[in-house]
This record gives structure tokens, C-alpha cells and sequence, in this order.
């Protein structure tokens, strides 16, 4: 708290006292009268103040001029600060205005008080009329932490201080004496900010109070926020800036998770939020959307609202959205407008979408909100659509910038090729995925429905009914079934087959006694989540992935940092039960290239795939039964020829000549591949496969075990083996060694 001097007011802050200048003012003003509804021909003005006091949405408070204690303040002032209105004296509750925003630091609290101070003295010492002055009209936002807001609200705030009165302690110290401002007319005064710093505080005395008066513009900040947020030039669908617009879209329209639908020619790409990061779930051609709310909004063309799902899903999208928990929509369609700024005659670039797990959750204000964002979320799309090439990697982003620019200038569109290329594809595979991912939905589905009979046997000792006895059967013969092995849908129709034929008694169930109450809340604890689910084994199952995936992933990007220093080239690394990566590199991708690098690079690969595999042996200790991981590098020693197809997900396809394919197909295949002699698969858990298809291959790559095994990542045992065929492809041959944990010194 700033340390301002004593003023020497004791003023009566009555509401009363604080009425009585209203009050003069309306008898003196007979015509204002006439809106006064409880008394057509006499205005109250402590009537009017109850008003103020009870029911403005203006924030009000009267603080003392030296130390900024309250004096008074309204109820719209106290419910958003927290604080019980005192039945007696203010003053004698000793609470600061600046204690109330934490945020609002001394130096930006003294600021404040000096840019106050400084007309009155020019007013009361020196008699200059300040009144068409500026420096106080600005206002001043602040912080604030509600208690009865679940997140920052923020405060547009001024000070009235026109009625306040200073004089010198001292008059004979004048910081001003040097400007002569005594006699000079107001209209040659020129006040500065370094006036504002020239005042010496502790020579005046201020007799009054401050007039505080505040308006919550939370939502106004975050459309602010949002605006400047959207119209950086830099992608929308970047994971920083998504993270952000996630945030401050779910806050202002107290939603659940944000939308975003991408339209191309006749496809839809469907963008969602998902632990604050974006994922595209599912691509949609338009015609599969005819009928649909977001047809419906683009058709429109305006902010559309869909109360309930429940009961209005016209298409797959909604029926996918009302399956993972949407029961209410705002959309918001946006186009490119002509030239006049007509959107009627534009192109649908897409849709923003916030969704809510609660029926009718949006509202006109929403509504309101959304039209305000529609200039910024259009230029955020449109620059996205433009930005098509973004994040595309360092290696290959000179030849995508050069496509760029031809097609700034209007020229029609070049393929992006790259010939002759050297492919180099790795795995490492998470062995059991499958299984694991089967048994954990399994462990969790039977939990959830023993908790069912249970809430089912505790009614039925209340109330012993025929329906309920069967009901019961019904859920022993369903868990029965689980029991013996669950099918591909299991996870969605087993909990809506509750949801639909248990849940939707529970209100009835909580009536039939305490165990039977009970019984309720145990079933819905133990769902309280985001699947709305028993999701405990699922839940163990997918931090171990994502532990696995995390590591893999951060190993191999700081192997990365090295290969790249070797020679700049692609690399694509995929993550789902495991990781995947494909490197190509070659001249057209970098023309420095050249077969030194060429081989540097695949022992480099191998050495990463190794360190891979320590990480994941040092794994082992932390969880009782951690899925094995196999570790396979793909040997290739022609060349391919690779391109990029705006019409597909990937950055880039194989261009599709006969050794393009055969590699494809290989690719694809290759961690499934079994040994032709006993039929067992050809990757083993902790143990690096190489596949490869000539005897150079092998020889090649033989040095490079070599040198592995001198720096002690693999065994010095060899395996050998023969692929059997895939799809026609024969003659594929594989190496199997065992990487060696890291030996750890005494």
C-alpha cells in the first residue's frame, strides 16, 4: 500500500448524507422529477440511492482520500468483492480499496494518486481551472479474484476527485516555483507527466473522499484478448496460439470445448479441443452434411444456436458430438467476403463452434459476443487457409516458401516433388497394445456394472419388485457376457446401455432409503469424469503409453538435434502405441549431400533406436506390468521419389512408381512380419531387427553392428532369418541383435 499524506476529514457517510446533495439538486430540478415511477409527482432521492445501492450493476465506493479505507460501498460492490456489508460504521471495518486488488501495486497506486493531486493544486494553489483537462478521464483496468467467480474478473475503473480540497503544509516549498504559474491564464498552462513526478507528497493535506465507480468488463477484456490474439499472422492451428484461443473461447461462453470446422473445395476437416490442444478428429465431405446444424448456420449465414442434441441430431457429426457428451452448440459460420465487405456472395471458409455438455447453455448475449469476433475469426481462418504450408519442417521449408510466393503472384500450382531420396523408416512398437487396451476396457467395464447391481440390490431390499428382479438379470447376463471377452463397440454400448436403462432411474433411486442413496454416489463418484465412466485400468494403461510415447519421443528429438547437425534432411515421427519416423534425405532436399552423409545418418538412426531402448528399460521399475517395446529399422538402399498431395492429411506420399510402391507396401506390413522357418514374428521385445534385401545391404549395415556393439548398445549374437512373403514381396531378409541396457558405474 502507497503512503499517501493524512487528510482531515470526518464527514458523515451516512446514505443519508451521501442522498442529500441528490436531493437538493432534484427540488431545484422539478422536471427531473417526472421519471420518479413510485411517486409521479415527488422524486425520493434516498429511495433513488436504495436503488443504486441495491440493484446497479456500477460498482460504488467512497474511500478516504489518504489511505483509500472504505467509506461506503454498494451491494454490486460488495457481492464481487466478497464482502458482508457492515451494519454500523464503515471506517471501523478497516478495509483499503487496494487490498481488494492484489494486483494493483504501489507504484501504479501512487501514479493514480498523483495524477489526482496534481489539478487540485493547480486549482487550489494556484487558482488554474483544470476542468477541460483530460488526465483523469482515462480509466484504469485492474485484476480482480472473486470469490464468487470461478476465474480473474476484470475491473474498468475511476476516481472522482473534483470535489476534494488540498492545501500546503509548507507553503514556502514549491516545486513549481520555476514554472511562475500564479496569475498565468488557464489556456498558457501546459501541463506535463513530469509535473505529475514533481510533487512532493508529503506537503499537502487532502480534506475529502474519493468517489470510486467501477463496471466488470470481463467480457469486453477477453473479446479484446481474443481480437489481438486472432489477428496474428501466425496460424490459428499453431499448439501455442490454439492453447490460448481455447482458453479465453471456453471462458467467455462458459463452454465445454471449442470447434473448429475447416472447409476446402468439398471436404470438411472437423478440429477439436482436447486437453488444450487441437486434434482433428475426422474429415467430412460436404454433401454428408446437407441437412446438418452447421449447413443450417452456413446457410444463414448467422451465429446459430442448438438448444438440446438430445433431441435434434440430423446427421452423423451431431450424433458423434451428442455420443462424447454435447448436448448444446453455438456455431459460428465464417466467409470471405467480396470486396465491398458483402459476405453473402462469399465462400464458406468454416465454422467456430463452442459446445456445452448442458441443454441450452448459450444465450443471445453469446449470440451478441460471437457476432463481435466474426471480423477477427474470419482473417484468423483465412489466414490459416493462406498459411497452408505452415509448419512444414526446416529441411524442406525453402522449396514450399518458394510455391508460396509463385502462387502470391497468381501463377497456377507446381507439384512439390523431391527425387531420389534415401528412405530410412524406423519403429519402435509397444508389443500387446491391443490386448492390454481390451483387458483394461474390460476391467472397467465389469467394475461399473457391479457397481449397477449394487445400486439395483440395495433398492430391491427397500422395495422387492418383479421388474427390478429381472432388471437385475439382466445386468448379472451383461457382465456375464463382458466377462467372456468384449467386441470392438463394448467400450461405447456397454456404459450407454446403462446410461439409457440404469442411470435415468437414479433420481427415484436416492428416495429408497440411505443404501440405496449411498449406492447412487458410489456409481456416480466412480464416473465422475471426462467419459462419464468407471475409467480407472483405461486410465492406468493410457498414463503408461503416454510415459512410453513422452520418452520415446523426447529421446529421439534430441537425437535428432545431432542428425540434423550432420546434414539438414525430413524427418516425420508419428506417435500412437509407439513411435514411428521416416527420414528421407538426398540432394534435392539439401545440395550438399553426398554419401558420407548418407552413412553417418543410418548409424546415427540405429544409435537412436538404441537410446530408445534404454529409456524404455529404465521404464520397467516404475509400473508392475509395462508393455514390451520392439525395435525395428527398415534398410532401403535405392532411392524413392516423394511429393506433396494438398489433397491428403500426410506432408508427403510416395510418388508411386514400382519401387515406391514395393517400399510402401513393406513399410506397412513389415512390423507384422513373422520368420518363414518357425512363423514366430520377426521383432522381439528389447532386441533391434534390421530388414533388409540385398547382400550390400547387409554388408553395409554389418559395419555398423560392428560399431554399435565396440560403443555397447547391442550383443554381439546375431540372428538370421527370412521374411515370409508380404503380399508378393519376397526375398526380404532380417538381422536380429539385443540392445544392451546402460551399464551403470559404481
Amino acid at each position: 500500500m502507497a503512503n499517501f499524506p493524512m487528510s482531515s476529514s470526518n464527514q458523515d457517510n451516512s446514505p443519508e448524507t451521501l442522498a442529500a446533495p441528490l436531493s437538493d439538486s432534484l427540488d431545484r430540478n422539478p422536471a427531473a422529477n417526472r421519471g420518479n415511477f413510485t411517486n409521479p409527482t415527488k422524486l425520493n432521492a434516498t429511495n433513488w440511492l436504495a436503488r443504486l445501492q441495491n440493484y446497479s450493476k456500477l460498482l460504488m465506493a467512497v474511500v478516504e482520500a489518504s489511505n483509500f479505507t472504505l467509506q461506503y460501498a454498494n451491494d454490486s460492490f460488495c457481492r464481487l468483492m466478497g464482502i458482508t456489508p457492515p451494519t454500523g460504521n464503515w471506517h471501523s471495518q478497516g478495509i483499503r480499496l487496494w487490498d481488494l486488488f492484489a494486483e494493483f501495486d504501489a507504484v501504479a497506486q501512487e501514479q493514480l494518486y498523483r495524477r489526482h493531486l496534481l489539478p487540485l493544486v493547480l486549482r487550489d494553489i494556484y487558482q488554474i481551472d483544470c476542468s477541460h483537462w483530460r488526465l483523469l478521464d482515462r480509466p484504469t483496468i485492474v485484476s480482480l479474484h472473486s470469490p464468487s467467480h470461478p476465474e480473474p474478473r476484470s475491473i474498468q475503473f475511476w476516481l472522482r476527485s473534483e470535489h476534494l480540497k488540498v492545501e500546503r503544509i509548507d507553503p514556502q516549498q514549491d516545486e513549481f516555483a520555476d514554472e511562475k504559474l500564479s496569475g498565468l491564464p488557464p489556456e498558457e498552462v501546459l501541463a506535463t507527466e513530469s509535473w505529475i513526478e514533481r510533487l512532493q507528497l508529503d506537503n499537502y493535506r487532502v480534506k475529502g473522499q474519493f468517489l470510486w465507480e467501477g463496471l466488470d468488463v470481463t467480457d469486453q477484456e477477453t473479446i479484446r484478448r481474443l481480437i489481438n490474439l486472432l489477428i496474428e499472422h501466425d496460424s490459428v492451428l499453431r499448439p501455442k496460439k490454439f492453447r490460448l484461443l481455447d482458453r479465453e473461447m471456453r471462458s467467455l461462453f462458459h463452454a465445454d470445448y471449442l470447434l473448429l470446422l475447416s472447409v476446402k473445395g468439398q471436404q470438411a476437416k472437423l478440429f477439436t479441443s482436447k486437453d488444450n490442444r487441437i486434434v482433428q478428429s475426422k474429415i467430412y465431405p460436404l454433401d454428408s452434411l446437407e441437412g446438418s446444424h452447421f449447413m443450417a448456420a452456413a446457410q444463414a449465414n448467422r451465429v446459430w444456436l442448438v438448444p438440446n442434441l438430445r433431441s435434434d441430431c440430423p446427421t452423423k457429426l451431431e450424433q458423434m458430438l451428442f455420443d462424447r457428451g454435447v448436448r448444446s452448440l453455438l456455431l459460428i459460420p465464417l466467409f470471405v467476403t467480396s470486396s465491398d465487405g458483402d459476405t453473402s456472395l462469399g465462400q464458406l471458409m468454416g465454422m467456430v463452434g463452442l459446445t456445452s455438455e448442458q441443454p441450452k447453455n448459450f444465450d443471445p448475449l453469446d449470440v451478441s459476443h460471437a457476432v463481435a469476433l466474426i471480423p477477427a475469426l474470419s482473417a484468423a481462418l483465412r489466414q490459416g487457409v493462406q498459411g497452408q504450408f505452415s509448419h512444414i519442417h526446416p529441411a524442406v521449408e525453402w522449396r514450399f516458401l518458394e510455391e508460396a510466393e509463385r502462387r502470391s503472384w497468381g501463377l497456377p500450382p507446381q507439384a512439390i516433388v523431391f527425387t531420389n531420396v534415401y528412405p530410412m523408416y524406423g519403429i519402435c512398437d509397444i508389443r500387446g497394445s491391443s490386448e492390454q487396451r481390451n483387458q483394461a476396457i474390460q476391467a472397467d467395464l465389469l467394475a461399473q456394472f457391479n457397481l449397477a447391481v449394487a445400486v439395483v440390490d440395495t433398492v430391491c431390499e427397500h422395495q422387492d419388485l418383479a421388474f427390478l428382479q429381472q432388471f437385475r438379470q439382466d445386468l448379472l447376463t451383461y457382465q456375464e457376457t463382458l466377462r467372456n471377452g468384449i467386441m470392438v463397440d463394448a467400450e461405447v454400448t456397454a456404459v450407454q446401455y446403462l446410461r439409457d436403462n440404469l442411470e435415468i432411474y437414479f433420481d427415484y433411486f436416492r428416495q429408497c432409503g440411505d443404501s440405496a442413496s449411498a449406492a447412487v454416489k458410489a456409481y456416480e463418484e466412480a464416473c465422475a469424469n471426462d467419459h462419464r465412466s468407471v475409467y480407472a485400468a483405461r486410465n492406468r494403461y493410457d498414463r503408461m503409453i503416454h510415459e512410453i510415447n513422452s520418452q520415446l519421443r523426447e529421446t529421439w528429438d534430441t537425437a535428432q538435434m545431432r542428425m540434423q547437425q550432420i546434414l539438414p534432411h525430413y524427418c516425420d515421427v508419428e506417435l500412437t502405441d509407439g513411435m514411428d519416423h521416416m527420414i528421407y534425405v538426398g540432394s534435392s532436399i539439401n545440395q550438399k549431400f553426398s554419401l558420407f552423409h548418407l552413412h553417418a545418418l543410418r548409424y546415427e538412426q540405429l544409435r537412436a533406436i538404441c537410446e530408445c531402448a534404454r529409456v524404455c528399460f529404465q521404464l520397467r521399475d516404475r509400473y508392475e506390468k509395462i508393455l514390451e517395446v520392439t525395435y525395428l529399422i527398415l534398410v532401403q538402399d535405392t532411392t524413392v521419389d516423394i511429393f506433396h498431395d494438398e489433397q491428403t492429411e500426410k506432408l508427403f506420399d510416395l510418388r508411386g512408381s514400382t519401387r515406391d510402391t514395393r517400399y510402401e507396401i513393406v513399410k506397412k506390413r513389415i512390423d507384422k512380419a513373422v520368420d518363414v522357418k518357425d512363423q514366430t514374428r520377426i521383432t522381439q521385445p528389447g532386441m533391434l531387427t534390421l530388414v533388409y534385401s540385398t547382400k550390400e545391404e547387409w554388408e553395409e549395415y554389418e559395419h555398423y553392428l560392428r560399431y554399435l556393439t565396440r560403443e555397447g548398445w547391442v550383443d554381439t549374437t546375431i540372428q538370421f532369418g527370412t521374411v515370409e512373403p508380404l503380399q508378393g514381396i519376397t526375398g526380404l531378409k532380417f538381422a536380429r541383435v539385443k540392445i544392451l541396457p546402460e551399464e551403470v558405474s559404481d
